[in-house]
Parts: C-alpha cells; sequence; structure tokens
C-alpha cells in the first residue's frame, strides 16, 4: 500500500528552487492560485518506492514574516497545511545569506531537509563545505545537489522519503540573549491546548517582533487575548529602554551573527584577493562620515561630466536636427503670408518637438555611460548602503533603495520599474511610502526640462545647478516620507533589512558602452511613440476650436492695410511695381523671408553668394531686388519699404498665434490656472506644457519646444537659446520655480496605472497624484513669490531652498519616536 506525504519546497528568491521542482517532480506538475490571492500555487507528485510525495513549490520568500503577500502565503502553508516536511533549498556559495529563512522554518519545529543547490558554483569558488558538521549545527539533514545538471535528485528524494515517515521534530533553538526572559515569560502565557498547531517559542518570538499575523492569532483563540498583548507591550518596551533596540531588529541581527557563525565552522573557502582589497576601499568609502562626502563629490563629477562637458558636444548635433528639420520643412506645403497651412502647422510643431528632446543625447550618452561605470564597478550597492542608514531614520527600508535607484534617486531612471521594484519591501509601510515619493525623483523624462532651463538660465553655473536639482530632490522625499509614515502609514509594520556586497572590479568598455547606448536608444524610442502621439495631441487641442472666421478676415484686412502702406512708400512710378502688383507681393514676401532666413549668420562672402546665386535661379524675377545694384533707387526703396511690411507681418502672425492659443481648449484650461499658477511664475504656456506632462513628462519639453517656435526672420536655433529670446521676463528666479514644480510633479499616467496595481488600491493612486501636486506648487509658488520679496536672485534663492531642505531633513531625521534599530552588518558570500 503507497503512503502519500505532502512536502513544502521552501527557498529565497534565486536560490534554484524551480529547479529543484523541475529536477524531483519532471512533468508531473499543476499550475493554480493560493485561494482568495493572485499568488501563484505549483505542485507537483512523483514517488520513492512506496511513497507518493506531493511537493508544493512556495513563494520565494527571504522569511516568514507577514509583511508581504509572499512571505504571508508561504507561512499560511507551513502552518495550516501541516507538511510533513519542509525541504529548504539554499544557494551554496552564498549559505550564510540563505540560512535566515532556513533558521526561521526550524524554529516552527517542522521536519527540515537542507538541499544545498548550486554545489558546482561552490566548487568553482574553491568553496569546501562539511556536511556533516552543518546538519550537526542545524539538527537537521543536509543533502548537496546541483539541480540544474540533475546531479543529487536521488538521494535528496530518498531522504525524503525517511524523513516522511520518521516525522522527527528538529532541535535547532537560537539563542537571543537578554530577549529570552521576555520570550519565557510570552510562552509562558500560551497554554498548549489553545495553540496546538504552533510552537508556543516560535509564536513569542513573532509576537515580539510585533508580527501582524502572530497578532491576530493571539486575538482569534486566546480569551485572554488583551492580557497577553498587553505583557507583550511591557516586556518590548522594557527591552528597548534596556538595551536601546527593536526586538524585531535585535532577534534580525542574532539570526545573522548565528549564520555567521555556522559559516566560519562549517564552510572552508580560500580568502578571495578581491574581497580583501575591497574591503579595505569600503573603510573609506563606507565610513560613517567620509562615505556621503564621497557619495557627493560622485554625485558632482558625475553631473560636470555629463552636463558641462556633455553640453558641449550638443552644438553639432543641434546643426544637424536643424538642417534635417530645413530639409523636412521643403517638403511640408508652403507657409503662408499670415497664416500657414493646417498640415504645415503640424508637421512643424511635430519637429520642433523632437528636435527639442533629441538635442541632449550627447549628455544622456554620457550620462548613462558614467551610471553603468557605477553599476558594473560595484559601487552602486556601496550607495544603497550609504542611503540605507539614512533611509531607516526615514521611516523607509533598505531595500527602499533599488525603486528609488530605478526611478532616478539622483538622475536617469523610470518611476515605472522604480514602482514595480517595490514589490521586494517586505513591509507595507516602508513600501507604501517608497511607492508614494518615487514619482519625486529624477525620473528621465524630467531631465530633458532640467538641461534646457539649466542651460538657458544659468549658463554660468550649470553643474552647481544640475547637482542642486539632482540632490535636492532627496531632501525634499525623506521628509515627505518621513511625515506619511508618521501620519497616513503609521499603523502599518515595519521590517529589518540585511545587504548583500559584491566585490569591486573595473567596469569593462563593452558593458558600459551598452548599456548607455541601450538606455539612451530606450528614451529615443519613447520620444517617437509616446511623445510623438502626445505631441500631435497636444497640437490638436491647441489648434480647436480655432478663430471665428470674424476675426481671421480682421487680421485679412490688417494685411491688405499694411500692403497698400508699402506701395504708397515705393511710389506707384516704381519700376517693380508691376512685378510685385496682386499677389506677387506676397509670394515675393515669402521669397524674400526664406533668403534671408537662409543667409543669416553667414560670415563667409562665398557662401552668402553662393546662397543668392541659388535663390536667383528659383525667382529670376525677384533677383534684382536680393542686393540691389548700385544706383538701383527703385530696388533700394523696395528694401527699405519692406522692413516695415516684414514688422507688420510679424506682428499679424504673432497676434493670431496669442490669440488662436488663448481660444483653444487646452489654451483655456491653461489660462484658468493662471490665477493659481502666477504665484509661481508660471503663465499660459507653461501651464499648457505641464499639463501635457499628464501624459509623459518630456512631453513638457517637447510642448515648450512647439509653443517657444523661432520668430519670423529670426535664425533658427537650440530650444535653450530660444527661451533666451522668446520668454520674455523669465528670469533665473522663474526657471528654478519650474525645476521645483517637475521634480515634485505628480506620476505621469503610466506611473499613476502603475501605483494602482502595486497598490491595488484606486485610493493610494488619486492621493499620490493630489499630494504631489499640492506639494509642487506650494513649493514652488513659496520660493518664487518669497524669493521675489526678499529680493533675492535665483542662485540666491536656490542654495536658500537647499539650506532649508536639508535643516528639515536633518531635524525631521533626528525626530525618532522609536529607538534606532540595530544596525545590520553588510553580507558577502560564504
Amino acid at each position: 500500500m503507497k503512503r502519500k506525504a505532502l512536502v513544502a519546497l521552501a527557498g529565497q528568491p534565486n536560490c534554484g528552487k524551480s529547479t529543484v521542482f523541475n529536477m524531483l517532480t519532471g512533468a508531473r506538475q499543476h499550475v493554480a492560485n493560493y485561494p482568495g490571492v493572485t499568488v501563484e500555487k505549483k505542485s507537483g507528485f512523483f514517488a520513492v518506492d512506496e511513497t507518493k510525495i506531493e511537493l508544493v513549490d512556495l513563494p520565494g520568500t527571504y522569511s516568514l514574516s507577514s509583511y508581504s503577500l509572499e512571505e504571508r502565503v508561504a507561512r499560511d502553508f507551513l502552518i495550516h497545511d501541516h507538511p510533513v516536511l519542509a525541504v529548504n533549498v539554499i544557494e551554496a556559495p552564498n549559505l550564510r545569506r540563505s540560512l535566515s529563512l532556513t533558521f526561521q522554518i526550524l524554529e516552527l519545529e517542522l521536519p527540515t531537509l537542507v538541499v544545498l543547490n548550486m554545489m558546482d558554483m561552490a566548487e568553482k569558488r574553491g568553496m569546501t563545505i562539511d556536511v556533516a558538521r552543518l546538519s550537526e549545527k542545524l539538527g537537521a539533514p543536509v543533502v548537496m545537489a546541483t539541480a540544474r545538471k540533475g546531479q543529487g535528485r536521488e538521494e535528496v528524494a530518498q531522504t525524503i522519503k525517511r524523513m516522511a515517515a520518521a516525522e522527527a521534530v528538529p532541535s535547532f533553538r537560537i539563542d537571543y540573549g537578554p530577549l529570552e526572559y521576555a520570550i519565557g515569560k510570552i510562552e509562558e502565557l500560551l497554554p498548549r491546548e489553545t495553540f496546538f498547531f504552533l510552537p508556543r517559542r516560535w509564536l513569542a518570538i513573532k509576537l515580539l517582533e510585533e508580527d501582524a499575523g502572530a497578532l491576530h492569532i493571539i486575538r482569534e483563540h486566546a480569551t485572554d487575548a488583551d492580557q497577553i498583548l498587553e505583557v507583550v507591550r511591557r516586556l518590548s518596551a522594557e527591552f528597548r529602554k534596556e538595551n536601546g533596540e527593536i526586538p524585531e531588529s535585535y532577534m534580525a541581527y542574532r539570526r545573522h551573527s548565528m549564520a555567521g557563525e555556522i559559516v566560519a565552522a562549517c564552510v572552508d573557502s580560500p580568502k578571495d584577493s578581491r574581497y580583501a582589497l575591497s574591503d579595505r576601499i569600503d573603510a573609506v568609502v563606507c565610513n560613517k562620515f567620509l562615505g556621503p562626502a564621497i557619495l557627493l563629490g560622485v554625485i558632482f563629477l558625475l553631473y560636470y561630466l555629463s552636463i558641462d562637458v556633455g553640453y558641449q558636444l550638443t552644438g553639432p548635433l543641434v546643426n544637424q536636427l536643424l538642417a534635417l528639420k530645413a530639409t523636412l520643412s521643403s517638403w511640408l506645403p508652403a507657409p503662408g503670408v499670415i497664416e500657414d497651412p493646417l498640415f504645415r502647422s503640424l508637421g512643424i510643431w511635430f519637429m520642433e518637438s523632437m528636435v527639442a528632446l533629441l538635442t541632449y543625447i550627447p549628455i544622456f550618452l554620457i550620462l548613462f555611460a558614467l551610471i553603468a561605470v557605477l553599476e558594473d564597478s560595484g559601487y552602486m550597492p556601496r550607495m544603497a548602503f550609504i542611503l540605507d542608514k539614512l533611509f531607516r531614520n526615514f521611516g523607509l527600508h533598505g531595500q527602499s533603495t533599488l525603486p528609488l535607484i530605478l526611478a532616478g534617486v539622483y538622475m536617469g531612471g523610470c518611476c515605472v520599474p522604480g514602482v514595480m521594484a517595490t514589490k521586494g519591501i517586505p513591509d507595507e509601510r516602508a513600501r507604501l511610502a517608497t511607492i508614494l515619493i518615487v514619482p519625486m525623483m529624477n525620473c528621465l523624462a524630467k531631465v530633458p526640462l532640467y538641461v534646457v532651463l539649466v542651460a538657458a538660465f544659468f549658463p554660468q553655473d550649470r553643474t552647481l545647478a544640475m547637482f542642486f536639482i539632482s540632490t535636492v530632490t532627496l531632501f525634499m522625499a525623506l521628509p515627505v516620507a518621513k511625515v506619511l509614515t508618521l501620519t497616513v502609514l503609521r499603523k502599518l509594520d515595519q521590517a529589518p533589512f540585511i545587504m548583500e556586497m559584491p566585490a569591486y572590479h573595473f567596469p569593462t568598455l563593452k558593458v558600459v558602452a551598452g548599456r548607455s547606448i541601450e538606455r539612451t536608444w530606450i528614451f529615443v524610442k519613447k520620444i517617437v511613440s509616446i511623445v510623438a502621439a502626445v505631441s500631435v495631441i497636444i497640437f490638436a487641442l491647441l489648434q480647436f476650436p480655432g478663430l471665428s472666421q470674424e476675426r481671421l478676415t480682421a487680421y485679412g484686412e490688417r494685411w491688405n492695410k499694411a500692403t497698400e502702406e508699402f506701395r504708397t512708400k515705393i511710389g506707384k512710378d516704381n519700376a517693380y511695381q508691376g512685378l510685385l502688383a496682386g499677389e506677387n507681393l506676397d509670394r515675393y514676401v515669402l521669397f524674400s523671408d526664406a533668403y534671408r532666413q537662409a543667409t543669416m549668420g553667414l560670415s563667409d562672402q562665398s557662401a552668402a553668394d553662393a546662397v543668392a546665386a541659388e535663390y536667383a535661379a528659383k525667382e529670376p524675377a525677384f533677383a534684382p531686388l536680393l542686393k540691389p545694384a548700385p544706383g538701383d533707387k527703385d530696388a533700394a526703396a523696395i528694401r527699405t519699404a519692406m522692413r516695415a511690411l516684414d514688422n507688420n507681418r510679424k506682428t499679424i502672425r504673432r497676434e493670431i498665434k496669442n490669440e488662436q492659443l488663448n481660444a483653444s481648449f487646452l489654451g483655456a484650461l491653461g489660462e484658468m490656472l493662471v490665477p493659481v499658477t502666477k504665484y509661481a511664475g508660471f503663465d499660459t504656456k507653461v501651464n499648457i506644457s505641464l499639463l501635457a506632462a499628464f501624459a509623459a513628462k518630456e512631453s513638457t519639453v517637447s510642448t515648450l519646444g512647439a509653443l517657444y517656435t523661432v520668430s519670423d526672420g529670426e535664425k533658427d536655433a537650440s530650444l535653450d537659446q530660444r527661451l533666451k529670446t522668446e520668454m520674455a521676463g523669465y528670469t533665473p528666479l522663474h526657471a528654478l520655480a519650474l525645476m521645483l514644480f517637475m521634480a515634485l510633479y505628480p506620476p505621469c499616467l503610466a506611473t499613476s496605472i502603475m501605483v494602482q496595481l502595486q497598490t491595488k488600491s484606486t485610493k493610494w493612486m488619486l492621493f499620490s497624484i493630489g499630494y504631489l501636486m499640492f506639494l509642487g506648487i506650494t513649493v514652488s509658488s513659496a520660493v518664487f513669490t518669497g524669493a521675489g520679496l526678499l529680493g533675492l536672485s535665483g542662485m540666491q534663492a536656490m542654495w536658500t531652498f537647499y539650506g532649508l531642505a536639508v535643516l528639515v531633513t536633518i531635524i525631521l531625521g533626528l525626530y525618532n519616536p522609536q529607538p534606532k534599530p540595530v544596525a545590520i552588518l553588510k553580507e558577502k558570500p560564504a
């Protein structure tokens, strides 16, 4: 008669657990969902002699707390489904890190088989693991395997069969030192008959950790729940007072220390010179005082090389893009005298939008290359380590570092993967706080606006201005996170953090160049897809409903009057009156304007003569008027009168454009917002560009580029150069307010959707939009209006705000209603 046994397969993410599962079960697998949740449940079957095993692959998890959904699902299965044993898969090369989960399974007093997977990699590193001694230390059988090669299958299967029949309870126990008294006292309050399905010691430990699942069990099953929980609170408070540490963090530290002791006793590993050198470097780089200073220096150098040096490389690209734009413009319908055809306007708008963003590709190439150097050298985890010490003072978690880096904690990320990465944060409070401040990071979409404003309004201080905006966002995000965790998120849980450090190594040119090109290409693809689509939609919203026929007729009459004045000035007896009669004058106006733009800025006489010859060939009749011959008074009179006519034309076209803008759907909305945004220094055009950013933040620059087009008769230029002349009355203080508003801008459409998916709550999505909108307009208005009243310049206001932001961050960081958690040692592979 065959015996049946239910076995749980547990392990940390990326330990090869699924490979072990496939090695044991083969094709006999079934995939479903755990009841009531979306987490995947994978089960499989295999037989060993007369024993039929059902193996359930639990979600990968670092602990058995109740913070994340994966942790709750894994723990509930081990507690409530009563498997006869747990097979704990461990990554042999990283034994120390993996043992934390092993300890927690053993504390459940569940028979446990430890499978040392990836033994081939451990052997390549020269590691020798004393399996017998490890088994003795853990009080559980240990089997070696290399699942991807199928090695160890038979021994694992036979051990499972043997343990399923024996059902021996493990004897492993961690000594928690000064917490043992509290654990014992709580155990005495937990009668075995009430919690027959749980080890009392395990439950006592979880209660001291303030584990939500353990608290729920007490409230559900204990008749004297209030009394028990009051004792737990008292014992926890006494421990905090006497030791200055949180019980949860202290126990995590004790498990970490125990793992180190076991590894030291059971693993013989040759000293890796890379780690010896890394330790010496870390003594400086991760120093309590030098580390943050070095980090700031690295960020400053990052922006000096990418922004200052990179900006110098944009010149040649700008010329190429403008030349391409001119070529493409020639394929569009001919311009009108006072109003262009719709299709031409759309084409010009689209090209302006693209050129405004593509101009800064050299900066992005350098920026992403330098970020790749930080990643590939091993410094990025050190940044996380340094920032983790800071984050914990603001209600965040060590694992908040990755989402913030992905979103652009210093610059160049994307908020969508940043929000997605919060899934790995084990407690809800830090996870939600991280989700809510991720949009405040300097994502790639914000960088173009920063670069344009800095180049236009802070040309002498580009590096300092970029350093300001790249770091001040962190000094705004941290106080916001602290306020959120003390208010709307205060009732949610926290968890400790352990970090693994790789060895330093030199980055390879191939990897650095590859990542730089790949990320820049992603940016370019986004421009020609999302931003292009948004620019067309914005164009439509700015064109319609358009001007009434009555207004267009009025402008037409003004142009007719201007042409009559032109003919009066040149005189009826002018030899060229007939040439410029009727519609020919409009043709000549357009011809003259195109010629003037083509020759603008040409210092070489031969080049100017070549352009004149080209245009003379296009319109031979107009050739004498291009460069009047000496003594040709009639041609000279026409050239003089054309200046006044051209000025009238510019005025009419500008007024048509502004009136059409104000009458459009988007213009009307932008105008409606002016009473609110005027305190931040924003006008209708800036409001329109910011409204466009709801779909994609890159659209801010593309919309500004299209709104602030070069004036008629002026040489085309890059957007930052145009802003200097076209944004009349704008100062560095205006630019600073706009940069701060963009730094605090609500999440774009894609990020908002991701917030809803990760929180499973429309409420939190709307909150993330609303609170950042309020914060953005409040901060930018306070800076612009306040600095104006105090008479501060843009740079003075910038660094005054920076100092205030740092001061607020320090004050809130020092305010800690709970003792600071014990520092968790950074870890390297065993």
